[in-house]
């Protein structure tokens, strides 16, 4: 598909004319998240029942560590921006890369452009998640700057051109319309299953981390890994 037509169909999540839109209300009112992909291949979906059980959970580390931090985020939060770039680091290399740790990275959306996002960072599959993710969080500032919808478009297809990921990539993963709907609705059973509210949200071996992420996540996520040595 030609780049730009790709662009194009992508903005088209801003316009209620879309060729279709989903209209799952976001978290205390917030706007609702439009996804308009496809020009033949969408169709109406509205009401239809939403099988989300193809949408895999993205992890780093062992699977049989014996801490597991969840955490909730946006690829368009700003707070989510600073653990990742700023505390991430750290627990990756003290805890994750120990074998102590496995992190799970549940993505939220509050807006269309971190649903384009995620659609990029998984465009990668589960190896290369963390790192296109790392890159859009690293570079949030700039591609969320973008004059319009296709310029914000064309940013995130960049980075994910930079990790590798070619035209073709990008054109499938970012004109789905399948896809787009499932995430939305995998965020929406997940938000309502752990009653996420707000981004960054953790959990640590299941329980609601409810301190200060930036000073305390670290010591409770080190209390946690002293219990179950």
């Amino acid at each position: 598909m030609n780049k730009i037509i790709a662009i194009a169909l992508l903005a088209a999540v801003l316009v209620g004319g879309g060729s279709w839109v989903l209209s799952k209300g976001l978290g205390n009112d917030d706007p609702l998240l439009g996804a308009a992909v496809g020009q033949e291949s969408a169709e109406e979906v509205d009401g239809a029942e939403i099988d989300t059980s193809s949408i895999v959970d993205m992890k780093v580390g062992e699977d049989d560590a014996p801490v597991t931090v969840v955490e909730y985020a946006s690829f368009t939060c700003p707070h989510c921006r600073d653990f990742h770039n700023e505390l991430y680091p750290e627990i990756k290399q003290d805890y994750i890369d120990s074998g102590e740790v496995q992190m799970i990275y549940r993505e939220v959306y509050f807006d269309p452009y971190g649903l384009w996002a995620s659609m990029v960072a998984r465009c990668g599959g589960e190896m290369r998640f963390f790192g296109i993710a790392s890159m859009i969080y690293e570079r949030q500032q700039e591609w969320t700057q973008g004059d319009t919808p296709n310029a914000i478009a064309e940013n995130l297809r960049t980075i994910g051109k930079t990790a590798g990921l070619s035209d073709e990539d990008l054109d499938a993963c970012l004109t789905d319309p399948a896809m787009a709907q499932t995430l939305v609705q995998w965020y929406e059973e997940n938000k309502e299953e752990d009653n996420v509210t707000s981004t960054p949200t953790f959990f640590i071996n299941g329980e609601k981390f409810e301190g200060n992420w930036s000073s305390e996540l670290v010591d409770a996520i080190d209390a946690a890994v002293g219990e179950n040595n």
